[in-house]
């Protein structure tokens, strides 16, 4: 019994130490909240709004991205979290928008999105993650009701199966 105290412990702390990613662990990564208002903002003079749409802005008619029109927000099956809108807007690269046509949204596995690490301050970017993140909603996923399942009664008397119980 002993032994495989010491095994389980032995097997817990390598699964743990295998979850470290080291130096590039987000472990310790957080950001001050946004203000969503000046997210908008921040989202509209980054004319963000001339190759994406979110539902309640003005899609820009003409622009660098003319023409592209990847939807932000609205309903979602999962969330999204803080550090992929992070990610898809300093790294659009990371994770391409699905459903779009190849060409229109990259170039050789490369995102369209103009790289705006340098444009951006922290601040900037805090809020319009806020914002972005306020766009997105939750859907509500049915209820699956299945029904009970019961193995039915079978009555072996009345079976000729040499395999009858009691025998």
């Amino acid at each position: 019994m002993k032994r495989f105290s010491v095994l389980a412990v032995v097997i817990i702390i390598t699964i743990v130490a295998g979850c470290d990613a080291g130096q590039k662990s987000s472990k310790g990564f957080s950001l001050p909240d946004g203000d969503v208002s000046k997210g908008l903002d921040v989202y509209q003079s980054m004319q963000c709004n001339a190759c994406h749409t979110i539902d309640g802005v003005e899609q820009l008619a003409s622009g660098a991205g003319a023409g592209i029109s990847v939807k932000l927000g609205g309903k979602v099956n999962s969330i999204k979290t803080y550090g992929e809108l992070v990610t898809s807007v300093i790294n659009p690269s990371h994770r391409l928008a699905k459903g779009y046509p190849t060409e229109g949204i990259q170039s050789n596995g490369v995102s369209k999105m103009r790289n705006y690490n340098d444009v951006l301050t922290v601040s900037q970017l805090i809020n319009l993650v806020a914002f972005l993140q306020s766009k997105y909603e939750l859907a509500e996923r049915p209820r699956s009701d299945y029904p009970l399942y019961e193995y039915p009664m079978y009555d072996y008397s009345m079976s000729s199966s040499p395999y009858k119980l009691g025998m």
